[in-house]
């Protein structure tokens, strides 16, 4: 009998000399790891959730509220005397009110000067501030410090231009003496006009920047384009510059017309809106605040004010749109 050689077990084969290969199966975590810990979680929800509460409560619950309140009469003490009255207040704000009228008055006025005086005067600062003059940091910082100037200050210190006594203005045309005073903050026929000199000395520097910011993004080789063809700089202007702000000119409409219709700050300071610069925002305030407070009628001037903010702010946003969907 010839013996059988004996099975020798078989050895996996020696692997290539080199980098080993990449395995085919990937690990498969054992579980998703979560990227914010509760601490941040908590942080975010403060962090987003706080200014939201805050801004639903102090705007749209008291816009809502003041809309309500419009059609009804409350002293604003205590909730059982709120009693409905319907159109009621409106009727009497438009027939019966004889400080109304002239306050829409003097809105329409406030407007129809900022948008002839200050406007077309901040335009001209931005135009010459773009040619890169020397030191045009220094004069956009005078210019716009107003702006950034509360309103209410911004009335004390024009109290103190318009003084009888000693104020700068009687002082350089010397009618600070007895008999001969000119009273800018308390004569009717003069106060309005002189409280639209401090407005228009705010509004300037605003319309100044934001006419800055248009100009920084008009296309270079327009200017260039215009030269070559032989404009001179003001053709250049009123043909090629000047059309391509309309995006810009829009948005000062907007905000010029929103500037006119919330006026408060510096009327209150001069004289609190009486004698001859009666405003809206004034006569909300008169009949809310005070002795005899009459939350519903002060809530229909709110609501005659936020209307005509709205028939100006609706347009614009839905131009605005419709403009972002076609681009």
């Amino acid at each position: 009998m010839t013996a059988t050689p004996a099975k020798v077990p078989e050895t996996a084969d020696e692997p290539a000399p080199g980098p080993a290969p990449a395995s085919t199966t990937a690990k498969v975590p054992h579980g998703h790891r979560r990227l914010l810990t509760r601490r941040d979680r908590i942080t975010l929800g403060l962090m987003a959730g706080v200014p939201t509460i805050l801004h639903v409560a102090l705007v749209w619950l008291t816009a809502l509220a003041s809309i309500a309140l419009a059609f009804t009469s409350w002293d604003g003490i205590g909730f059982d005397t709120i009693h409905w009255v319907g159109l009621e207040n409106f009727r009497q704000l438009f027939t019966s009110n004889p400080q109304f009228w002239p306050a829409v008055e003097h809105n329409v006025v406030w407007f129809v000067v900022l948008i002839l005086l200050p406007t077309p005067f901040g335009l001209f600062l931005a135009v010459q501030l773009d040619k890169r003059i020397r030191f045009s940091r220094v004069y956009q910082t005078a210019f716009f410090l107003p702006v950034v100037v509360s309103l209410a200050v911004t009335g004390f210190v024009w109290q103190l231009v318009y003084n009888p006594d000693t104020g700068l203005i009687n002082s350089l045309i010397g009618a600070n003496k007895p008999g001969h005073y000119i009273d800018w903050i308390g004569d009717p026929d003069l106060n309005l006009w002189a409280v639209l000199v401090a407005a228009s000395w705010r509004h300037a520097g605003y319309m100044m920047i934001l006419y800055l910011a248009g100009l920084k993004g008009v296309d270079p080789a327009l200017r260039e384009a215009s030269s070559l063809d032989g404009a001179n700089e003001w053709q250049t202007f009123k043909n090629v510059v000047f059309p391509t702000l309309r995006p810009t000119n829009t948005v000062v409409l907007v905000v010029t017309i929103i500037e006119a219709l919330r006026a408060f700050d510096l009327v209150f300071v001069f004289n609190k809106g009486a004698q001859g610069t009666e405003l809206l925002s004034i006569l909300v305030t008169n009949n809310i605040i005070g002795e005899s407070s009459r939350i519903g009628y002060g809530s229909a001037i709110a609501v005659v004010l936020l209307v005509i903010s709205l028939a100006v702010i609706i347009p614009y946003l839905i131009a605005t749109f419709r403009k972002e969907r076609r681009a």
